[in-house]
């Protein structure tokens, strides 16, 4: 409750009648201090993000909604299930349950020259076509190129920009129908995925990383056009972008999880540093974090003694990761990543690893030995009922 309007202050050096007793003759100037200081504290406050005593009004551009793809297909997914909370009808509000300095790469805090070369023979590997979408080139023909489609169907598509190879193929989880994890407020992974891998991506490009994106809008596409693509372009990382749901219990700091294949040491240092990066930044929030008892770097092999997370064993030969950076499931942790404050912070820190990955022979940390997993992934990430997005 607001304080009640005090009565209209007299003037200051308002003349006192002369027959007035004396007692008040000595009250009112105090009284008069009295009126001023109830007045001034009446007045509009400016409004706080995370005061819940008066209405809080954005002054941030809304947040896109969030999201993911269907990598959690057999073989291809986090191994937890997903949450079943019905989604809200809005997205969370643009506040923030923590604060942190958000850290920043400067554009040309890493010149190009530093660089390894991309890996590229002259031939094309992928195609982006007139309305975004990426796909790999089977053959390029007289007219146009074979494509395989995000739904992994071959096309014909007649033109588009010819991709030739990158430094970091990025990979935006989940996508269309296949939402991913949804948070108790309705954030849709799917969405923060793609927010986040095209922030990286804008991140990378400042500083000379040649990158490409598998998802590039909300469609759906199949794992095997995902590791399609990065196979075609043969790049030195293949960053798999997803988030949690499901976790064991309450964590003390960010329960971060990365997955790295386990006959490939660069992904497993790929996996190491970006865990580094990633929890190191987002120790600078005080919630209630939540994670797996194991959370770390880690990996999770199938029945076969290979890689059972369908994203990693298709690329075999490509060091490649799955990031699972924090708990969507989580109502403090999607309150975070549905803020664009936050969503910056995370590409920051993946834009930092890779770039690290690239340039240093840093060995990253998070290490850890998982514990058996014997629940199957989520559903996604295959072709069935699969319908592409228009190319032209």
């Amino acid at each position: 409750m607001g304080a009640s309007r005090p009565q209209a202050p007299l003037a200051l050096g308002a003349p006192i009648a002369p027959k007035a007793p004396v007692f008040l003759q000595r009250c009112v100037p105090i009284l008069l201090v009295l009126a001023l200081i109830a007045a001034a504290c009446t007045a509009e406050r400016p409004t706080l993000a995370g005061d819940t005593s008066v209405p809080v009004a954005s002054s941030t551009a809304p947040v896109d909604p969030v999201g993911v793809d269907g990598d959690r297909a057999e073989g291809a997914g986090n191994g937890f299930a997903q949450t079943t909370v019905a989604p809200a009808d809005t997205a969370p509000p643009e506040t923030l349950a923590g604060r942190a300095p958000q850290s920043t790469i400067e554009p040309a805090a890493l010149p190009a020259a530093d660089l390894p070369p991309v890996n590229q023979d002259g031939t094309v590997k992928a195609l982006r076509t007139p309305t975004g979408v990426v796909v790999q080139v089977l053959q390029k023909l007289d007219d146009g190129y074979l494509v395989q489609t995000p739904c992994a169907i071959e096309a014909t598509v007649s033109s588009g920009e010819e991709l030739f190879g990158a430094h970091v193929v990025l990979d935006a989880g989940h996508g269309g129908v296949e939402p991913g994890a949804v948070g108790p407020a309705g954030t849709k992974e799917s969405h923060v995925n793609l927010a986040i891998a095209e922030r990286t991506q804008a991140l990378l490009e400042e500083a000379g990383v040649v990158v490409i994106s598998t998802r590039t809008a909300d469609y759906r596409i199949s794992i095997q056009a995902r590791t399609g693509i990065a196979n075609a372009v043969n790049p030195q990382a293949f960053v798999s972008i997803h988030h949690n749901a499901e976790p064991d219990g309450p964590f003390n700091g960010p329960g971060a999880e990365t997955y790295y294949q386990i006959a490939d040491d660069e992904s497993k240092r790929l996996a190491a540093l970006i865990y580094e990066e990633a929890v190191q930044a987002f120790s600078a929030y005080d919630i209630a974090w939540a994670g797996d008892t194991d959370a770390g770097v880690k990996f999770r092999p199938g029945s076969s003694g290979g890689d059972y997370y369908g994203i990693l064993r298709r690329s075999n030969g490509v060091p490649a990761t799955l990031t699972e950076l924090a708990f969507l499931s989580n109502p403090p942790e999607e309150e975070l990543l549905a803020s664009q404050a936050f969503q910056q912070v995370e590409a920051e820190a993946l834009a930092k690893a890779i770039l690290r990955y690239l340039t240093t022979d840093d060995p990253g940390s998070g290490f850890v030995e998982p514990y058996p997993r014997t629940a199957p992934a989520g559903s996604g990430g295959g072709v069935s009922n699969c319908e592409d997005p228009a190319f032209e």
